[in-house]
């Protein structure tokens, strides 16, 4: 039997009890606050605000509440884990890239001497010199999705749910290749019941998935899956300003807007359905 011990936050604590509050069953410790039977684990709560994980999954259900970015090779508490991230969703111009990957214990003597944390706390530059690595080492799949397909599919997809398919879709790619771990982890973005209506028609729904808010910063795999969707993206980003001979501002900012009223009279409006997200507010602007 796997034990595991975590010392958690009041907010932590609630959480937990929250998300398994119908798994609660009768106590009759003093010293416990309460005690969930879940699949696999035991989850009991004390009132010093200890929480202790014990059965085959423990890890599972521990590991939403520990900051494996942390962690070391030498981390017995570690699992291996899949996770995924999109990148290029708040940038008018440019493609959306989703990436998932995979990281193994193994893995991390070699991650933790690099720079692995969310895309948007490190620097182009650093991504640009680390993101070809983490494609070569980890179990990884990569979707880009060009800006004229991306207009194409928002006509009946919000964007949402363009996320919501993407990455199921490259989880599956990503099953096609490697077996994926049990705990797989998506930077929420949607309610976790929506997500999954999202997928209703799609032949193929990779389920089981631990949904959670910041989760490039909590989780090792969300991170790289992050840095490796920025690599792409910015790769993608310097191919397109290379074939217009035009320097493209990122986000959605008034310096968009020039570059959008520049474009248009340097390549003509039909031109712009190739490297804009077309449904932003700046193109209403013109």
């Amino acid at each position: 039997m796997n034990t595991i011990t975590l010392i958690l936050t009041n907010e932590q604590i609630n959480k937990l009890l929250n998300a398994f509050k119908d798994q609660q069953v009768s106590n009759s410790n003093p010293y416990a606050r309460f005690i969930l039977k879940v699949e696999n684990c035991t989850i009991t709560c004390y009132t010093n605000n200890k929480v202790v994980f014990q059965g085959k999954d423990a890890a599972i259900y521990a590991s939403p509440f520990n900051n494996i970015i942390d962690n070391n090779e030498n981390n017995d508490n570690f699992i291996n884990q899949a996770g995924s991230d999109e990148v290029g969703t708040g940038d008018y111009f440019g493609p959306v890239v989703v990436a998932a990957c995979i990281v193994k214990q193994e893995d991390l003597s070699w991650l933790s001497q690099e720079n692995i944390n969310d895309s948007k706390k490190i620097t182009d530059e650093q991504i640009l010199k680390i993101g070809n690595k983490l494609i070569k080492k980890l179990p990884n799949t990569i979707l880009i999705v060009d800006n004229e397909k991306y207009n194409k599919i928002h006509q009946t997809n919000n964007l949402n749910e363009i996320k919501a398919k993407l990455h199921n879709q490259a989880y599956i790619n990503l099953n096609k290749k490697y077996k994926l771990p049990q705990l797989k982890i998506i930077d929420q973005f949607t309610p976790q019941n929506t997500y999954y209506r999202y997928l209703a028609n799609e032949p193929i729904v990779i389920s089981n998935i631990h949904f959670e808010t910041k989760a490039e910063s909590k989780y090792i795999s969300v991170a790289a899956a992050s840095m490796i969707a920025r690599y792409v993206f910015l790769v993608k980003w310097q191919e397109m300003e290379q074939k217009y001979n035009f320097t493209f501002h990122k986000g959605a900012s008034s310096l968009v807007d020039n570059d959008i009223q520049t474009f248009i009279a340097r390549y003509g409006y039909n031109e712009l359905n190739k490297v804009a997200k077309l449904h932003f507010k700046n193109t209403p602007k013109l």
